[in-house]
């Protein structure tokens, strides 16, 4: 029989006192910001406090926050108990929110996602936030701003708060936010936001593959304890931050997080190397009947579309580009591992959004240096003849309208479905043709 997890069975160190808070209870916040937190040599100074909805509260909380974070690779997996959760609340707790908020002692709040700033739910939040500030909110930007408010209220300090989305400029999105939400609560609010609050703006990377049910009797078998909450992680982790903690934070540089103050080259490579691989892959592989990343990368042709594109990317990164060899060997072993299943329909969605980021850049940048990148050009060729009907199926909120431009002679769609994604695209003329020439050996291709 399997014994609970339980910090009182010596599963784990006992709970840290909270000085952080993490909206949010998600597979991607326990394996990465919990994690780091966790490894860092302070770990046992910095716990933190997570509201989240569903049952996961609940059944965290049943085995005092700890939980199995399962490390899987290639060769098999690890396990390791993760104790730097202190407390695991309801969203709707009304009670713990502004307790926590308002305490002096905690330093920061992480966030990995907070959500559109017109979506009704957070409309809704705003609305009864102006009409009192202890109304119950739904959602995480209202969770964030009542929170806030209630820290101003309690004279509790400054506070810093860590964005980490996987958005370019993730930092300036949430402090515009801000400054908006502050704006339509309380106007003397958004003076103390400004004066207190310190955003700080991060590139964090890790896959965490959905955990089933299959995950958490592995753990039993493996651990000999019950654990209704196990993550599953890739052995890859990446957290780059840029910005202030006026309260102080974990150390956790000595954890492998790495500060800067530029983060934009960080942002950069993961956009380009790590997601335009992806994209790559998505669109080229699928094209050669590939339905992983993982069997793309055995593919010769696969492998060597990838080199020729971090061969342009790559020189353009500036400070990033140190250790590029190590992080694109890196990469490939991420993408390479058979047991995190990077799924390449999954991969090809929305690809009119994620090219203009992920590739476009370096096109600019080349044809600036009077250059034809043939490793972007073959990227645009695999998407336009995937809006063609190869490969994944089409998966984008302007699928409607770019499967028809990219549709009927070759040369005709390409030009069409570059003109939608970029109209300088479409008046460069050597761009076109190298985009057309590559989509001749995808728009026919037939794998044996």
């Amino acid at each position: 029989m399997s014994s609970e997890l339980s910090r009182r069975a010596g599963a784990a160190r006992p709970a840290a006192p909270v000085r952080l808070i993490h909206l949010g209870l998600g597979d991607f916040f326990r394996a990465h910001q919990a994690w780091y937190t966790e490894h860092a040599p302070d770990g046992e100074e910095w716990g933190f406090a997570a509201f989240g909805d569903g049952e996961l509260p609940a059944l965290l909380t049943a085995q005092q926050g700890l939980y199995t974070l399962v490390t899987r690779s290639a060769s098999g997996d690890r396990y390791e108990v993760v104790a730097t959760l202190s407390q695991a609340c309801p969203g709707t707790d009304r009670d713990a929110l502004p307790r926590l908020f308002g305490a002096p002692e905690v330093a920061a709040v992480t966030l990995t996602e907070v959500g559109a700033r017109d979506h009704p739910d957070l409309l809704a939040d705003l609305e009864a936030l102006r009409n009192g500030p202890a109304a119950p909110v739904r959602t995480t930007g209202g969770r964030l701003i009542a929170g806030l408010a209630a820290r101003h209220r309690a004279d509790a300090g400054p506070i810093a708060l860590v964005a980490c989305d996987h958005t370019s400029g993730n930092g300036a999105v949430v402090s515009d936010l801000l400054r908006e939400l502050g704006e339509r609560v309380d106007r003397e609010l958004t003076g103390w936001l400004a004066e207190n609050v310190s955003v700080v703006s991060t590139v964090a990377d890790r896959v965490t593959p959905r955990t089933g049910p299959s995950d958490a009797r592995a753990v039993a078998e493996a651990t000999g304890r019950e654990d209704r909450a196990p993550v599953v992680a890739e052995p890859y982790a990446e957290w780059v931050l840029s910005g202030a903690f006026p309260a102080g934070r974990p150390r956790w540089e000595d954890a492998g997080a790495l500060l800067t103050d530029d983060l934009a080259p960080y942002e950069r490579r993961k956009q380009w190397l790590a997601n335009g691989s992806c994209s790559l892959l998505a669109y080229a592989g699928s094209i050669r009947e590939h339905a992983t990343a993982a069997e793309a990368i055995g593919d010769d042709a696969c492998l060597g579309w990838l080199s020729q594109w971090w061969s342009e990317a790559g020189p353009r990164l500036g400070r990033a580009a140190t250790g590029l060899d190590a992080y694109c060997q890196a990469l490939l072993d991420r993408l390479a591992n058979p047991r995190v299943r990077h799924r390449l329909a999954r991969l090809a969605a929305d690809g009119s959004r994620k090219l203009p980021e992920r590739v476009l850049p370096v096109v600019r940048a080349e044809r600036a240096d009077g250059r034809v990148p043939e490793g972007a050009a073959l990227i645009l060729a695999a998407w336009v003849c995937h809006l063609r009907g190869h490969g994944a199926p089409v998966s984008d909120p302007r699928a409607a309208e770019l499967t028809v431009l990219a549709a009927g002679p070759l040369p005709d769609g390409v030009h069409r479905a570059l003109d939608a994604l970029d109209p300088e695209l479409a008046a460069d003329e050597a761009l076109v043709a190298a985009v057309c020439d590559a989509a001749t050996r995808f728009d026919r291709v037939r794998v044996p």
